[in-house]
């Protein structure tokens, strides 16, 4: 389905088939944009190393992550393929995979609601043909149950866990390269893992436990900014501000604030997933980013939790705020310069395109015939497609 987020991909090729795929992604993420700018703020100001430490209110982050956004990505994600049957089975069939792992399942929603709500969608061709009048209620309600019911079981029992252990090979590589001394490749896995949100996994997981058992002997240690750099995340929004989509670019001040003062990563994810070649930002802002902190000497005394400027600063050891700063602010500068490339400085989403076609609107008395030749020409953007190939589609394609 072709939406707001996820405009209209033309081709076949590997190019074609990474954007679609991202589209898609990016298509269950963005509508619920709004619940994970909530989720940040109450995690942000209200776990013990927020702003307003406050216990009872810190209860709502471990829910909210580990199960109300994952059930709305995968509702978002059954409603794309199959309406709102599909929406209602593909959150059914997410409690599944949210109930079989014991990390946040946003990959596996994005992987188990789409994929139960075609299931059902399957089903109800086969049952439409085949319903005496009178039952259709009965029947549809019988089947979405049963197609929500199984996807639910093989969630718990199948494709959560499978979910869970490619986050332990996830975490496996990171710390094979960190053990070999190879910290700024080391951003090749976890600046794409980070998107898929497998960023807690890392970084509690593996970099926390070797970070402190360095950090017990030397003072401060250099793997807590493996993952938690906010440098590159900043990057990529300032980009998108300045170059990206003119439908997005409102979004990205509040994103910019959750995420560096807030520490809140997950914020940027989807503005990646939607344009999937934007990885690349990232992961140069990331290794430039480690590669500062290891030439300046720079390391934490603890986890910067949550991975915001004000938790890096207070987590600095004494005589150490230049390569923390250096390493941050030369991530942001690499992460903005390549994603602005990436973007084509604002002429690949559009935005030239948009000012030609309205100056090569056809006037009512006008001459249609050298108009209509005239404004196809004109509307032909840098990468040469016209004004019309760039406008989202708001119908199903």
């Amino acid at each position: 389905m072709a939406t707001p987020y996820t405009p209209t991909v033309t081709g076949t090729g590997v190019r074609a088939t990474i954007q679609r795929f991202g589209g898609h992604l990016a298509g269950m993420i963005m509508p619920n944009i709004g619940a994970f700018i909530a989720w940040g703020l109450i995690t942000a100001l209200f776990i013990p190393t927020g702003w307003l430490p406050n216990k009872t209110l810190a209860e709502l982050v471990g829910p909210i992550i580990s199960t109300l956004l994952p059930v709305l990505i995968g509702y978002t994600g059954g409603r794309m393929v199959h309406a709102q049957r599909g929406a209602v089975v593909g959150a059914v069939a997410t409690m599944g995979v949210v109930v079989g792992a014991d990390v946040p399942m946003f990959l596996g929603a994005m992987i188990v609601g789409p994929l139960a709500a075609l299931i059902l969608k399957y089903v109800d061709r086969f049952t439409a043909e085949r319903t005496r009048a009178g039952f259709e209620m009965l029947v549809d309600n019988f089947t979405a149950g049963i197609v929500g019911a199984v996807m639910a079981i093989a969630g718990v029992l199948a494709i959560g866990p499978v979910v869970e252990k490619i986050t332990e090979v996830a975490g496996s590589g990171v710390e094979w390269l960190v053990n070999h001394s190879l910290l700024p490749i080391a951003s090749v896995i976890i600046e794409p893992a980070k998107v898929l949100f497998l960023n807690n996994a890392i970084n509690h997981g593996v970099l926390g436990p070797l970070g402190v058992a360095e950090s017990v002997k030397h003072g401060k240690s250099i793997l807590f900014m493996l993952e938690s750099n906010p440098g590159p995340g900043l990057g990529l929004l300032i980009a998108y501000l300045l170059f990206g989509p003119r439908s997005l670019r409102p979004s990205t001040p509040a994103a910019m604030i959750i995420h560096f003062f807030g520490g809140i990563h997950e914020i940027y994810f989807p503005y990646v997933l939607m344009k999937p070649r934007l990885i690349l930002a990232v992961i140069a802002g990331g290794a430039s980013g480690v590669l500062t902190f290891l030439v300046t000497g720079a390391g934490l005394v603890a986890t910067p939790s949550p991975g915001s400027i004000f938790a890096y600063m207070a987590v600095t050891p004494k005589g150490g705020w230049f390569g923390v700063i250096a390493g941050i602010v030369i991530a942001t500068a690499v992460s903005f310069a390549v994603a602005a490339a990436l973007l084509g400085f604002g002429r690949a989403n559009g935005d030239q395109a948009d000012g030609t076609a309205q100056a090569a609107t056809p006037s009512d008395t006008g001459d249609t015939g050298n108009t209509a030749t005239t404004s196809s020409d004109e509307n032909r953007d840098t990468t040469g497609e016209t004004a019309a190939d760039n406008v989202p589609a708001t119908k199903e394609a």
